[in-house]
């Protein structure tokens, strides 16, 4: 089964958002560019007032081009940003600002459209474009205000009645702006990062998932196999016995490092089933991080002999204490097991301490890992080992984040791969 990674579907659904947005933008136009027309046909019609026809219509025909343009681009383009849909909406505000200044300036009853730009900004772009734009169309209303527009009327110009009217319209409006800009914004970011925080509890939910499924295949496999290593624990047991007297120092040093790796078999298997592990492979303990380090790398050449295995533990490393516990021991065996077994060469650990945090570095010199592999890493179980069935790198992940740490992993720059783990360290009291 193959599942996408975390990037890849906040990738999607923000593009999936964007195109959204750009269609509700493309329809809201459409009405707008409708209630234009008719306003200018009842204005010139109904209520007999005459208007410069000439600079009206090519002001609509460029907002219907624009329209025409976002139609093509929904139907063929890709990768919406927040930064065109921006651009679009400032041109919006440029054409209203052209229809205003030709139908009364400031006076104009329907000059609260400033606010349909600003509402979108506020609702689905982040907090500096409202800004901007809440500045933009405070201008624009401003200037119609204080410019005198080809249709004012003497009247208008001197009743004071009317005038305060109008000036109570434009402070109403910068008002209302100074609202949608702080108010909404901030209603708005909070759903967004809602929405973030929901999207990071799903991922880790079906992380979870998966590590609830892998534990259950765990046990049921533990169980399976613990009548046949029985056997063949009995089996080596007679093995030893029987060339016990042999003079064959080659074949006794075989029979015993079979029932050296039976025993270890075994007793993972029993740390496994134990009460799923929970209180034995969990039940870690404070230990000075240089010891532990020490003592997990002395477990793991035990059994890999002819690893060839560079370390630098940083000694002495003060007030650097860790949980050490089973499953994190567990968790760096494989580690060293992957770079082992993908290094034809020596395989590097380096460790060092601050304050706060616990850093060990293992570096291989294997072939490095593809982009499509880097991604799947740590979010569900993957090899790139013929033999290997991808669960070892996954459960380290999972088990290094559950203690509070990270596990990062990139190519090296002159071949190979580099391996980053961060511990957090317990607090001197």
């Amino acid at each position: 089964m193959h599942y996408c990674s975390m990037n890849q579907l906040t990738s999607r659904a923000v593009d999936e958002s964007a195109r959204r947005n750009y269609y509700r933008l493309f329809m809201l136009r459409n009405a707008v560019i409708m209630l234009i027309g008719l306003g200018i046909a009842a204005t010139i019609v109904i209520f007999r007032v005459s208007l410069p026809l000439q600079p009206l219509l090519v002001i609509v025909a460029l907002l219907v081009a624009l329209n025409v343009y976002t139609l093509v681009r929904l139907r063929t383009g890709r990768l919406f940003s927040d930064a065109e849909l921006f651009v679009q909406m400032l041109l919006d505000v440029v054409g209203l600002t052209g229809i205003f200044f030709h139908t009364g300036g400031a006076s104009n009853p329907f000059v609260w459209f400033y606010l349909l730009p600003l509402m979108i900004a506020a609702t689905i772009l982040p907090r500096r474009y409202t800004w901007i734009m809440a500045g933009i169309t405070v201008l624009c209303y401003s200037a119609l205000f204080f410019i005198k527009t080809p249709i004012n009327s003497e009247h208008a110009l001197h009743d004071s009645g009317f005038q305060t009217h109008v000036l109570g319209m434009w402070l109403g409006f910068v008002m209302s702006a100074g609202f949608v800009a702080v108010i909404i914004v901030g209603m708005a970011h909070s759903l967004r990062e809602r929405d973030r925080r929901l999207a990071e509890a799903r991922e880790q939910a079906l992380q979870n998932e998966r590590l609830v499924a892998l534990g259950t295949l765990a046990a049921g496999t533990a169980h399976e196999l613990g009548t046949p290593l029985g056997t063949m624990a009995i089996l080596a047991a007679e093995l030893a016995n029987e060339y016990a007297g042999s003079e064959s120092t080659d074949l006794k040093k075989k029979v015993g490092i079979l029932n050296q790796q039976i025993g270890r078999c075994k007793e993972a298997l029993s740390t496994l089933s134990d009460a799923a592990g929970a209180d034995r492979a969990e039940s870690g303990h404070p230990m000075p991080a240089a010891a532990y380090l020490r003592e997990v790398i002395a477990e793991w050449q035990t059994q890999r002999p002819d690893a060839d295995l560079l370390t630098d533990i940083q000694s002495p490393m003060p007030n650097c204490d860790i949980i050490a516990e089973r499953t994190l021991t567990q968790a760096l065996i494989n580690i060293l097991d992957n770079a082992a077994d993908a290094s034809p060469g020596r395989v590097s650990l380096h460790a060092s301490c601050n304050t706060h945090v616990l850093t060990v570095e293992i570096a291989d010199r294997g072939p490095g890992l593809s982009d499509e592999i880097h991604d799947q890493l740590g979010r569900h179980p993957v090899t790139t080992k013929r033999e290997g069935l991808g669960v070892g790198l996954y459960l380290a992940h999972a088990t290094i984040q559950r203690l509070g740490g990270t596990l990062t992993i990139g190519n090296r720059e002159h071949g190979g791969t580099l391996l980053t783990i961060t511990l957090p360290l317990l607090a001197r009291g």
